[in-house]
């Protein structure tokens, strides 16, 4: 039997966890009733929440927010549109991560932070044993532009906040979009200047060859003679002899 992320229950009713910390509210999360929901957005939510890219998120927000619904929007913006996504304390959120394991989500949200805290830190070391000793600089200069296309392409969209009647106001979310709007042309323009960058490595490494033009020929000069007109002849008229 598989277990699923993102799921759990409050009291009897099952959820999904759209949001496991609510920002600035880390005692709080936002959660939508999954067995009170229309088929419209009942079965699209169930197949992202079930989808590799969903299972592999942080958070079921972020999957959420690029998964089209039946109705062309994302099901994230249908859930704030339709008044699905509920705050409830994490404290009464249950999550079974296996068979034999039951916790509550402020709990398991605490032992995901430290976890998390664990492999900076182990990244940190890394890159501090990596950068000991001579380095060549054009070496290191290319790991920081591969390292930050890679942050570009993995940088996650801004949870958007929840309003004070417990679902996520107009307003947060058309900021979320100017974000991701922001990053996307962010990406593009390292993408670009990491493109500009390689064809100048590669220039200098084998520059083109220089084509030659074609000599220009000289045209023939053609001199027209000058038209001389004939002389006109005066008619006269004959004189009849009597």
């Amino acid at each position: 039997m598989s277990f699923l992320k993102h799921v759990g229950k409050h009291g009897d009713r099952k959820v999904a966890i759209i949001f496991r910390e609510v920002p600035g509210e880390s005692h709080m999360c936002l959660v939508t009733y999954t067995e009170t929901l229309n088929q419209h957005i009942h079965d699209p939510l169930i197949r992202c929440i079930e989808s590799d890219v969903a299972q592999h998120a942080e958070s079921l927000s972020d999957a959420l927010n690029r998964v089209y619904g039946n109705d062309s929007n994302t099901i994230l913006f249908t859930l704030h549109k339709e008044g699905l996504l509920k705050k409830v304390q994490t404290e009464l959120i249950v999550v079974t991560p296996n068979a034999n394991t039951k916790i509550k989500l402020n709990e398991l949200n605490k032992i995901l932070s430290e976890m998390k805290q664990g492999e900076d830190a182990v990244k940190r070391l890394a890159e501090m044993d990596k950068s000991r000793g001579m380095q060549d600089p054009q070496t290191v200069a290319r790991r920081m532009r591969e390292q930050n296309t890679r942050d570009a392409r993995t940088t996650k969209p801004e949870p958007l906040i929840a309003s004070s009647n417990d679902a996520l106001g107009d307003t947060a979310i058309a900021t979320s979009l100017r974000q991701q709007a922001a990053k996307m042309s962010a990406e593009a323009k390292g993408l670009l200047a990491e493109s500009e960058n390689l064809l100048k490595q590669a220039a200098e490494m084998d520059p083109p060859v220089m084509e030659k033009k074609p000599r220009a020929t000289k045209k023939a000069v053609v001199v027209e003679a000058p038209v001389v007109a004939a002389p006109k002849v005066r008619k006269t008229k004959a004189k009849v002899s009597a």
